[in-house]
């Protein structure tokens, strides 16, 4: 085996290593672009984080550039994503006369010569970058690009796992707030209301809201709402039979276009509120669904069957707090009844 390949390979052995040997996420990507660096002998390297195609790329790990350099951005996700869903890798060959690339004098200096990305790539989806920086030009061969795309999908199931560790811290405090709110109070407008902002902080929406059925089951009523304008609120009554009615079967409704689904009502007061997609979840109490947890996006968003899930069992916790309330109620009157018969009773002598 070449020797350069037996380099690599002990690059890899090591990563593989440092993964099952450390819980410090951020530690592993630092040693994934210092080990890109060494293994090419390159003037630096940066680990990209791809928060969404038309998001600026993050980086979260980095060596041997300048603050000045990270500042100004690597340039838009969207064509370098694409780019790299279509061929594999980028190659700049000269940073400072490429016309695919920004910032070109500020290439310069920094000293880059030229830079080549390969995509971290989990289940088909591209989630970061890893850019080489050389301070000379020079050519790639087909082993170092494949090495540095092995090397980036280690960092790619590094971010992965670390989205997962801070996702599940997320759900659980949103989970503990929830339960906290139902065991403290048995206000339900105050249990309601902390759902919807809880929830939709938790997946940074720009709001939330909760409807009830009425007693004749033909209007959703608002109960609460997280994020929305008076004048959306005011909008006009909310059709049971109109407004995503699938969700009062039992059935999580996720709508990414609400300018042209046919299922949603007030499509222009929508537009004027800045809310493009929508998530619309049951709320049940016992087996009976009673209303419905509607999470509204700015930008157009796929929820995920992570996500959606986590909105149903929340919007179940609400519907679990309405019945507990409703039950108390129910106590509440039959002891006032129990003593009202009581104190009739003792009057007959």
């Amino acid at each position: 085996m070449p020797e350069k390949q037996i380099s690599f390979l002990k690059t890899f052995i090591k990563v593989s290593d440092a993964f099952g040997a450390t819980a410090d996420m951020d530690a592993l990507l630092q040693l994934i672009v210092d080990s890109a660096v060494e293994a090419m002998k390159a003037k630096a390297a940066c680990l990209f984080l791809a928060e969404g195609e038309q998001e600026k790329l993050k980086a979260v790990a980095q060596r041997g550039l300048s603050a000045d350099y990270l500042h100004a951005g690597y340039g838009h996700a969207e064509k370098v994503i694409s780019t790299l869903k279509k061929e594999g890798f980028i190659y700049y060959r000269d940073a400072t006369t490429d016309v695919r690339l920004e910032n070109r004098e500020l290439k310069k200096a920094e000293g880059i010569g030229s830079i080549i990305v390969v995509p971290a790539m989990i289940k088909g989806e591209i989630i970061a970058i890893l850019a080489i920086y050389t301070a000379k030009i020079r050519e790639f061969t087909r082993d170092e690009i494949e090495f540095l795309q092995l090397l980036a999908g280690q960092g790619g199931w590094a971010i992965q796992n670390k989205k997962l560790v801070d996702q599940l811290r997320v759900n659980t405090k949103l989970f503990l707030n929830l339960a906290a709110a139902i065991a403290a109070s048995l206000d339900i407008k105050t249990i309601l209301q902390t759902l919807t902002e809880e929830v939709a902080k938790a997946l940074g929406v720009k709001a939330a809201s909760i409807r009830l059925l009425n007693d004749e089951r033909t209007v959703l009523q608002l109960a609460a709402s997280y994020g929305l304008s008076d004048k959306y609120l005011k909008k006009g009554p909310i059709s049971a039979e109109k407004s995503i009615a699938e969700a009062l079967n039992g059935k999580p409704v996720a709508i990414a276009d609400a300018y042209t689904d046919e299922g949603v009502q007030y499509k222009k007061e929508k537009k004027e509120e800045g809310i493009v997609s929508i998530l619309c979840v049951p709320i049940k109490a016992k087996s009976e669904v009673i209303g419905v947890l509607r999470l509204y996006c700015d930008k157009k968003r796929e929820f995920t069957e992570d996500e959606i899930g986590l909105v149903t069992a929340l919007a179940l916790q609400g519907g679990l707090a309405i019945q507990n309330a409703s039950m108390y109620l129910m106590l509440q009157n039959d002891l006032r009844d129990m003593k009202e018969a009581t104190w009739t009773h003792k009057c007959w002598f």
